[in-house]
């Protein structure tokens, strides 16, 4: 009888303990859960609270690339909207006081973040350096030798976690064309996907005209275009240049983070990003037969640059784009480098983007006006006289149905030159260690400027007559000269 009654007491007792256990799972999922945000949130435009897969996701990446010292921070255009739009509730919110997932909830297929690669390498030496003491040139150049080796541990601890990665690599398009070099591949992407979602981790490198740079994610022929929806990605379709950004921690649900200080500047950059290169291969070719480096060249070359220099930090300010126009167009084309004999540095502007205190601006910066030709209205031209006797022209572009155009003004007739092209849009490039912009459609631009043979150096050249998309405009009436025919 004492048996059956312990039986029974035991049976009590784990009936008890099951029932006060399964009371406990209640309250934590149906009430602590809620306050502490893991419930479905409310906000606006998401049902999704932290207990979603892209908070999860998010959450894991934060954390390792935190422990591994990755230097990331948030790119991603849809949250940086949201946060800009919401900046002070963010920016009165400290870690681990929200209630509800507001940002990193919303519905989405990838959460888009940028690595610092320039300084995760410098993060990486010093910390070896400083546990072995090696002298930092035999420390370099081991970085070189085993740079795949110090920067993949983050990897494979990702995939310990339970991401599955991918990584796009390709080669340096910078050392294109250089033997020894040509074969060296750097990380351009990085995917990394944690059940329904993926982090994109977009590789920016530093290069010389003080941006960022990242590469096109080509997929090579082994991976499984399945991975991820690749066509939604916003960055990759092209290789992208953008400002370098200066960075500020914010916790956005919960999460420490790093975002451009400026969100929206960051946002309005990425449609307008796209990047080409200079054509590196094909330059040196050019070079090994024409090169030019006699000292006069070599001066002019030397003007031009800090007279291009000086043109982009005066329009910048105006915040005037433009872009390489004409010989130096060409210049960078054709062998990437200024054309030493074309003595003048040639830009672009569209006339809607004209300034009326650009002129002011040019002069206040120590370039004199040497002429103006045209009006607001039709064929604008400007002038400056740099030193050294190379002078800076401005061509401004109007826009017709189905081309655009820039004129041209005979000053001792008044004799007016229409210079078609056909349309085009704008890409950045990098050309005298500056981030400048280029036309996308290069080739068309460069034909229709110079026709099918403008591999080959011309040195005489009548601006009236060599170009093939020159026609002519009329003649400014008498009348009108004093405004549209200035020389200084």
């Amino acid at each position: 009888m004492s048996r059956i009654n312990k039986n029974v007491v035991l049976a009590l007792l784990t009936l008890t303990s099951s029932a006060f256990l399964l009371f406990q799972l209640y309250y934590y999922k149906h009430y602590l859960s809620t306050r502490n945000g893991a419930g479905l949130s409310k906000s606006k435009g998401s049902r999704i609270g932290f207990d979603s897969t892209q908070w999860r996701a998010v959450k894991k990446f934060i954390m390792l690339t935190s422990n591994q010292n990755v230097p990331v921070f948030l790119i991603d255009p849809l949250i940086l909207e949201l946060i800009n739009k919401n900046f002070e509730q963010v920016k009165n919110t400290s870690q681990g006081s929200i209630s509800q997932c507001t940002f990193f909830c919303v519905p989405r297929d990838f959460t888009a973040f940028a690595l610092q690669y320039h300084l995760w390498k410098n993060e990486v030496y010093q910390e070896r350096k400083g546990k072995k003491g090696i002298l930092q040139l035999i420390m370099k150049q081991m970085m070189l030798e085993n740079e795949p080796c110090l920067t993949e541990g983050w990897f494979r601890i990702a995939e310990n976690m339970g991401f599955q990665c991918l990584k796009i690599e390709s080669k340096d398009p910078r050392l294109d064309g250089i033997d020894s070099l040509s074969g060296t591949e750097i990380p351009l992407h990085y995917i990394c996907k944690l059940a329904a979602h993926a982090i994109h981790l977009v590789v920016f490198h530093e290069r010389s005209g003080n941006y960022l740079w990242h590469g096109h994610l080509r997929l090579k022929e082994h991976i499984d275009r399945k991975f991820v929806p690749f066509r939604k990605l916003q960055f990759g379709r092209y290789p992208g240049a953008f400002d370098r950004p200066e960075l500020q921690q914010v916790t956005v649900d919960g999460l420490e983070v790093l975002i451009p200080k400026d969100p929206m500047h960051f946002v309005e950059e990425v449609p307008h990003s796209r990047f080409i290169e200079c054509r590196y291969k094909e330059a040196r070719a050019f070079f090994q037969y024409l090169d030019d480096n006699t000292v006069e060249a070599m001066a002019f070359r030397k003007s031009a640059k800090e007279l291009l220099q000086l043109a982009a930090k005066t329009l910048n300010k105006l915040g005037v784009p433009f872009w390489l126009s004409s010989g130096t167009c060409l210049g960078w084309y054709r062998q990437c480098n200024i054309i030493p004999y074309s003595k003048d540095v040639d830009l672009g502007i569209f006339i809607q983007d004209y300034k009326s205190d650009i002129i002011l601006a040019f002069q206040d910066a120590g370039l004199p006006l040497k002429h103006k030709f045209g009006k607001v209205e039709d064929s604008l031209e400007l002038s400056f006289q740099g030193k050294d006797d190379v002078k800076l022209d401005i061509f401004f572009f109007y826009e017709e149905t189905d081309h655009m155009w820039n004129g041209g003004t005979q000053a001792k007739t008044g004799k007016k030159f229409k210079y078609l092209f056909p349309k085009f849009t704008l890409c950045w490039t990098e050309f005298v260690d500056m981030k400048v912009h280029v036309p996308c459609e290069t080739l068309e631009y460069i034909e229709a400027n110079y026709g099918k043979t403008w591999k080959i150096p011309v040195k005489t050249w009548d601006w009236k007559r060599s170009p093939p998309n020159v026609q002519p405009n009329g003649i400014w009436p008498i009348s009108e000269w004093d405004e549209v025919i200035q020389l200084y």
